[in-house]
């Protein structure tokens, strides 16, 4: 069978159309990264190039699980061929590639945004500026979004806008430390991550011959999650495609939830005006979800008035409905959802990893980190210290960039006195002076203290002479040997393995076992390219300096409960889904409240969380909750009250005083389990206690007479209605369960339970 077989005519159409522009506008669970993968091999078997191919991802992982299921087809030679990566990476080697015109050094470093952050907090300190006043982490952000909207330091400056802006906000001197950072990075030979695609537009701007290259080169070009493209990305895929127009861009309007990182949902909803001689396909049917959850999602993103109209379905079962949780408080909306999962995994026999919680904010993390412990329920968060920054890995990632590039200050001050080697604070200082006064990087400064004087003690001065002997000697080897060879050649003789195995701590013990582990990823690194190609130590710090959380999942975190941000769930999927903390101003969040496009934004954000789940999505908000140190009253979440009744089932296992408006509306708009409206027959039953009266919940189905149209429970199979029985009294039933169909069971061994 042909790999387009397994297409729907929506999806194959899209495969198709090759030639000219052209949009997929692909709703949740619809397939995207099939059609995307089968366009770019369908390509290929046509005749295409593979050299003539750019596809570009939001992270790495997506991109290596497509070339993989693309080399399936092709052959792994032909992928292998592929411009295939996220903006940044596949940005970064073009930018290594024509350095030289920029007049960075091939082997730039990358910095991080610890490293910017670290910059930006010394720069602050040298022009004697108030830390608390110009935070190096508000700088950096709107630094950030200076350069995403492509404005240079000096175009900073010169906007009279801009400025007038920074003097009102009482941080009148950020375009000072704007071009101070510019400046530094420069002199660095570093690169942050908004350099690597801002550079890029300079690369295209001014240079029309590399602009000619590389848009007869990508003749062909597909981008994944188009409506997260910000400003800068968007002109660079515009002036990549503007010669063929072979552009293909895949994305949901409904799932653009970036806006903070600059992301510009214009670009997806006016494509068309871009390219009016695009060709539009619609993906709708939903391969991921219930009935139940994909019409819920449908409700609520209908409320949003600018979207590109489309109308998911699905052939799934309907499945359960949403559920509603109401809790007193947040410490006990943990316990809540916890027991529940609890539950799920018993009754249902699902794994750790098929659970996921969602909240807005990092901060909701503690309540069920808390339950899940209690319950020993192994769980990972996601956002939390990634490995590449534990203190250890930086401090010999630091070895490696310095070797690659000494000229790379942040990585210099992190390890010139790492291992200890007498080379105190106060001489970095007056290095770093030195440095300032002559203009010039500190590398420069510690190898011609003849030119650059100091005034360091000899003895201090034989201490940086090793020092500087040592990188000089790991820099020989840096295109000789490969990257393992040389990396744990820098590790034993830097010193760094000794001081961790030295530390006999549990701490010192697991700082320790995290090197290995770095040094174990380099090995396998190594031995991933091909028989006659050699994986040097600077192509493993490209690929470790563009790597992101979900590039990071370990075996180990493999059956674990998720916990993470909605916004860092976004590509995933889970058979459970727990969103929580779905109470006003903060989820929507109380900042997004200002504008319509900001509250359609934080709709999009729980249309993505909802669409995340397969079987079951629960609901919780907490009537009180602990924010910023104070004990505050909530009001559950307007999107609840979005959905349409229909797929809700509101559970109420703390009903209390005190209800708000709101509260009491869901509740009677929704209708609450286990309060019970009998009509005036089931009272008079009820009161008799007639024999056929319907049996409470929980008696087991084997110990009474069952009826058809019971709901009972069975551990394996989960809910199911009774349609059949045999024998008299009954000794078999046939019970249809939405997730099985029909099954005949022997009710001595089915231990049935009857529920409401």
């Amino acid at each position: 069978m042909s790999y387009l077989d397994t297409l729907n005519p929506q999806q194959l159409e899209a495969v198709k159309h090759t030639e000219g522009p052209s949009m997929v506008i692909a709703g949740a669970g619809s397939g995207k990264t099939r059609v995307l993968t089968y366009r770019i091999a369908y390509l290929i078997e046509r005749g295409v190039d593979p050299f003539n191919i750019l596809a570009l991802t939001f992270t790495n992982k997506a991109a290596r699980e497509m070339k993989g299921r693309i080399a399936q087809i092709i052959g792994d030679s032909e992928a292998k061929n592929i411009s295939m990566g996220t903006f940044h990476s596949v940005f970064a080697r073009i930018l290594r590639h024509h350095s030289d015109k920029l007049g960075y050094p091939s082997n730039f470093t990358i910095y991080d945004t610890q490293d910017s952050r670290s910059l930006l907090k010394t720069i602050i300190k040298e022009l004697k500026l108030d830390d608390k006043t110009y935070k190096p982490n508000l700088v950096h952000g709107r630094i950030s979004s200076a350069k995403n909207n492509l404005i240079s330091a000096a175009a900073y400056e010169a906007n009279s806008d801009i400025v007038t802006e920074d003097r009102m906000s009482g941080k009148p001197r950020l375009f000072e430390i704007y071009k101070a950072y510019e400046k530094r990075c420069f002199m660095a030979g570093a690169m942050d991550f908004d350099d690597l695609l801002f550079k890029t537009n300079v690369l295209l701007r001014d240079h029309p011959d590399v602009l000619h290259f590389y848009q007869h080169r990508f003749r062909y070009i597909l981008v994944d999650e188009y409506q997260d493209t910000n400003y800068s990305q968007y002109l660079i895929v515009k002036k990549l495609a503007d010669v063929f127009q072979n552009i293909c861009v895949v994305g949901d309007d409904a799932q653009s939830i970036y806006s903070f990182r600059g992301a510009n949902i214009e670009n997806i909803l006016n494509f068309k005006n871009d390219y009016p001689e695009c060709v539009t396909f619609k993906l709708e049917q939903n391969y991921r979800s219930t009935k139940t959850i994909v019409n819920a999602a449908n409700s609520i993103i209908a409320k949003n008035k600018d979207q590109i109209h489309k109308t998911v379905w699905t052939d799934n079962d309907s499945g359960n409905k949403i559920k509603v949780i109401r809790t007193l408080t947040d410490n006990e909306e943990g316990k809540v959802i916890s027991n529940l999962i609890y539950e799920l995994k018993v009754n249902e026999q699902a794994a750790n990893a098929d659970f996921a919680i969602l909240y807005r904010t990092n901060a909701q993390s503690r309540s069920f980190e808390e339950a899940l412990r209690k319950l020993n329920l192994p769980y990972k968060i996601y956002g939390g210290l990634s490995f590449y920054q534990r203190k250890e890995i930086k401090d010999l990632l630091a070895y490696f960039r310095l070797t690659a590039n000494p000229n790379d200050e942040e990585a210099l001050k992190r390890v010139i006195n790492y291992p200890k080697r007498g080379i105190g604070k106060t001489t970095v200082e007056k290095i770093i002076v030195a440095a300032n006064q002559y203009e010039v990087g500190m590398w420069d400064v510690l190898i011609n203290p003849g030119k650059y004087p100091v005034g360091l003690p000899g003895a201090t001065q034989n201490k940086i002479n090793t020092f500087i002997t040592a990188i000089k000697s790991y820099a020989v080897d840096l295109e000789k040997v490969d990257a393992y060879e040389l990396a744990q050649s820098i590790a034993r003789s830097s010193g760094i393995l000794k001081d961790l195995y030295d530390d006999k701590s549990p701490e010192g013990v697991a700082r320790y076992e995290n090197i290995q582990a770095l040094l174990a990823g380099i090995k396998e690194f190594t031995e991933s390219v091909g028989e006659n190609e050699t994986a040097y130590l600077s192509d493993f710090m490209v690929d470790v300096a563009l790597l992101t959380d979900a590039d990071e999942e370990k075996e180990e975190d493999l059956d674990k409960i998720t916990l993470m941000t909605i916004h860092a769930s976004k590509g995933l999927e889970f058979p459970y889904v727990f969103i929580v903390g779905l109470e006003e101003n903060l989820f929507p969040s109380q900042m997004a409240l200002n504008s319509r496009s900001e509250l359609e934004e934080e709709r999009r954000l729980f249309y993505v969380a909802l669409t995340r789940a397969e079987k079951k999505a629960t609901l919780s908000y907490a009537t009180s909750r602990y924010r910023w140190g104070n004990l505050i009253t909530s009001e559950p979440s307007r999107f609840i009250e979005e959905i349409d009744t229909e797929f809700l089932e509101v559970n109420n296992p703390t009903r209390g005083s005190g209800r708000s408006l709101n509260q009491v509306n869901l509740e009677r708009k929704v209708g609450i389990p286990g309060k019970k409206v009998f009509s005036d027959k089931q009272r008079k039953l009820k009161k008799i206690g007639a024999a056929d009266a319907k049996p409470k919940s929980g008696t087991p189905a084997n110990k009474l007479d069952l009826k058809v149209g019971y709901n009972v429970k069975h551990e394996h199979f989960g809910k199911g209605k009774v349609v059949g029985l045999e024998g008299d009294p009954p000794v078999k039933a046939t019970v249809f369960f939405p997730k099985v169909g029909n099954k005949q069971l022997l009710l001595k061994f089915a231990r049935l339970e009857i529920v409401e």
